[in-house]
């Protein structure tokens, strides 16, 4: 039952847009009422009625230790006590740049800010200012948050919504963002062709988390090393979600891929608003006050937000084999959801990579936001739900990726593949 639920989110519509702080949060993309949760602990969330949930979100990825993790839980409540900001510099601030930069590798300098969206609006701004160039390269299905020029055929809630023509994106900004399918070198080639020398950055997701767990092909990535190596490009990830989850060092050391730029987000602050963008000196320099490309803000740096990140990235550097407990927990229910679904007979197909992975009810493979879109998602909702009143915390949506946390038990990923045995069994 999800009596207080429903209450409050009547009670939200009226003061909150559609109800809800962030779009996928309003279940348009699955039906029903979303889920107003009180509190969590390890690997469950509880919700305002009291029911309890396997959480394979993971706040879309910072939990990676699982939620109130008592070491960072400490570390906040001890911080708050010397005040929640400063607008001045700290200590913390150079120690949490220190960690980043040994932990992750081609990363000279980093700047801190608060919020993924940010950390890749900004490394947009600062790759069009050292390149003295305007036009970028996204992929079509990925999703950098929410400036303008990322929102051009995005994922994640614009691909939940079906929102693929944003209102208050200018002809300008969009004229200035040039789209591909991910995986398919020839097009980014072929843009490249078309826009010599006008293209400032390719922006990627390494493995993409926004419209479900997609893979990058083999070749892909270093393809696009290659060109923008040859074009004077800058190559940007974008491991908001890959960062710090995937391994110590994130997509790059995991695929051993360089990037010229790399963005953070929620990860580094233990689930806090923060982000981060760093890379290279050459291009890092050219930010404000080094440089003339300007960026700032009041909470960059955040105390809080530096504590908690720094408290948890020490963790993952000392215990390198979380990653390893990770992925093996990953493949484990990736196994028995497929034994699951082999069983039940119908189309299927799992990403998986590391410890974020997704359920795509299709008869082809997912390789890009086509494949993805043209899956069953009528069926993920029904899937859902019916995982849901049994206790199993999905993302809302079949664009987005789940993420496991370390807190979760084999009990509790046994648990998960049972109930999706009897969730098929009620779909059939």
């Amino acid at each position: 039952m999800h009596t207080k639920s429903e209450k409050l989110f009547e009670r939200a519509k009226k003061s909150i847009p559609g109800g809800v702080n962030s779009p996928v949060r309003a279940f348009k993309s699955v039906g029903g009422t979303p889920v107003f949760m009180h509190s969590a602990k390890g690997a469950y969330l509880f919700d305002v009625d009291n029911n309890k949930y396997i959480d394979y979100i993971a706040s879309w990825g910072p939990m990676i230790l699982g939620h109130a993790y008592e070491p960072v839980v400490k570390a906040i409540q001890e911080q708050a006590l010397g005040s929640t900001s400063f607008g001045a510099p700290t200590l913390l601030e150079i120690e949490m740049a220190e960690l980043i930069i040994g932990m992750v590798p081609n990363v000279d300098l980093i700047r801190m800010v608060s919020s993924g969206t940010e950390a890749c609006m900004s490394a947009i701004r600062l790759a069009r200012g050292y390149t003295g160039k305007n036009k970028i390269i996204k992929f079509e299905g990925h999703y950098h948050g929410h400036a303008d020029s990322f929102l051009v055929k995005a994922g994640s809630g614009v691909a939940t919504l079906n929102i693929q023509t944003v209102p208050g994106v200018t002809a300008g900004v969009a004229n200035d963002t040039l789209t591909a399918a991910f995986n398919n070198l020839e097009a980014v080639k072929e843009l490249v062709a078309q826009n010599k020398n006008e293209i400032a950055a390719i922006i990627v997701e390494p493995v993409a988390g926004n419209m479900g767990c997609i893979l990058p092909a083999p070749g892909f990535l270093e393809g696009l090393r290659k060109i923008c190596d040859e074009e004077n490009i800058v190559f940007i990830f974008d491991e908001v979600m890959t960062g710090f989850r995937l391994a110590a060092g994130g997509a790059q050391q995991k695929l051993n891929i360089k990037a010229d730029l790399v963005t953070y987000g929620k990860v580094i602050g233990g689930g806090l608003p923060v982000g981060a963008f760093g890379g290279k000196k050459e291009i890092m320099q050219h930010i404000a006050p080094l440089g003339n490309v300007y960026q700032a803000g009041t909470l960059s740096g955040n105390p809080i937000a530096m504590i908690a990140g720094f408290t948890m990235l020490t963790e993952l550097k000392n215990n390198p084999s979380i990653y390893t407990e990770l992925e093996e927990k990953t493949i484990y229910l990736k196994n028995g959801l497929q034994e699951v679904l082999k069983a039940w007979g119908r189309p299927y197909v799992i990403n998986q990579f590391g410890s974020m992975i997704s359920i795509h009810f299709s008869d082809h493979e997912v390789t890009d936001f086509a494949t993805a879109a043209s899956a069953n998602n009528e069926l993920f909702k029904k899937y859902f739900h019916a995982m849901l009143k049994r206790g199993i915390y999905l993302p809302p949506s079949a664009f987005e990726s789940w993420f496991l946390n370390n807190a979760l038990s084999y009990a509790d990923l046994d648990e998960t593949i049972s109930k999706t045995k009897e969730s098929l069994a009620e779909l059939s």
